[in-house]
């Protein structure tokens, strides 16, 4: 009896695995087929992603994007973006009309455990703020008891604003509307007092839609630890794996200092073991991922190392240091998982 048992349960435990298995590779298969990359994004937060004059999609979280597409597709400008209102995003990802969101959104146990998502990394930690005009008289968030506040809904920036208020013994009214074009015009027609969501998308909304961003300061206090990163649906472990190491791999390519210029010259010519397995010199990397051995040395050589990122759409455009998002030997937070 306990052998059949032991039989029966392997044989289950064999079809589950086939089950899942059957699953696995379903999105990569599809965006190979279709030949693109579908990407959820903000409908507008330059720095992050934004289209700019002439149409093109540029920004921190749409480099994850183009860093997949050249991966997987060979060209990191197979991508199509789909805009998407914070009260979107997760629909869009769960009904599968986006295989991954790049769209400023902080990983927490609710989405990652309840909403069935799986984020793949951190690009960006934040932190939310508080942005006013300087003719309000306000030094400090302590200051804001009965303040009017203008908030994007469906958001941890929404939770947060209410815990901080009530933790201070302060009220505020709240002005609660989805587009954020919608919302920082509410803000800045005086609709509202304050304007909160995470810092960098303040230093972002400050620097590139005030008529005059003098008139306008950043509160010093951060409420919140928001870490921002890329999102997939759960249920497929090798698209989520993809994801996941193409991130790391611009991390681990900022580690190793091989960047859009000299990367040719390292895979021909470094002797570096980390080196030679991140561009495939090496073999093995691309083949544990269902790739072939160049996704990586395409992803530099086309979209650039984290730091060429972070430097051309963060702090170029907006102004802002790497601070937390330094790499790890400089003081930061980003640390890559070692591609080996």
């Amino acid at each position: 009896m306990k052998i059949k048992t032991i039989l029966a349960a392997g044989a289950m435990t064999v079809a589950a695995v086939a089950a899942q298995n059957a699953q696995a590779g379903a999105v990569l298969d599809g965006i190979k087929a279709k030949g693109f990359v579908q990407c959820g994004v903000n409908t507008g937060l330059p720095g992050f992603s934004a289209a700019n004059a002439e149409g093109k999609w540029e920004g921190i979280d749409v480099d994850v994007c183009r860093a997949i597409a050249a991966a997987v597709l060979g060209d990191a400008n197979s991508v199509q973006y789909t805009p998407l209102t914070a009260a979107q995003r997760f629909t869009a990802l769960q009904s599968g009309e986006i295989d991954i969101l790049s769209r400023n959104t902080t990983a927490t146990t609710t989405r990652d455990a309840k909403l069935g998502l799986t984020f793949v990394g951190i690009n960006y930690y934040d932190g939310q703020g508080f942005l006013i005009p300087k003719a309000l008289g306000v030094k400090s968030a302590t200051e804001l008891d009965g303040a009017t506040v203008c908030v994007e809904p469906g958001t941890t920036t929404e939770l947060n604003l209410a815990d901080y208020f009530r933790a201070k013994g302060m009220s505020f009214e709240p002005v609660v509307i989805e587009n954020i074009n919608e919302a920082t015009a509410a803000f800045f027609s005086g609709r509202c007092d304050v304007y909160t969501t995470d810092a960098s998308g303040l230093a972002s909304i400050r620097t590139t839609m005030a008529e005059n961003p003098d008139d306008y300061m950043i509160l010093p206090e951060i409420i919140s630890k928001e870490p921002l990163g890329p999102v997939v649906a759960q249920g497929d472990e090798q698209w989520s794996d993809v994801a996941r190491w193409a991130l790391t791999a611009m991390v681990e390519a900022e580690e190793l200092g091989v960047t859009m210029e000299n990367v040719d010259d390292m895979k021909a010519n470094s002797t570096n073991p980390g080196i030679q397995r991140l561009l495939g010199v090496s073999p093995g990397m691309g083949e544990a991922l269902g790739l072939d051995e160049e996704w990586a040395y395409r992803i530099i050589k086309n979209v650039g190392n984290y730091g060429e990122s972070y430097e051309k759409n963060v702090t170029a455009k907006l102004g802002l240091e790497r601070g937390l998002n330094a790499l790890w030997t400089d003081g930061g937070l980003q640390y890559a998982w070692p591609v080996r």
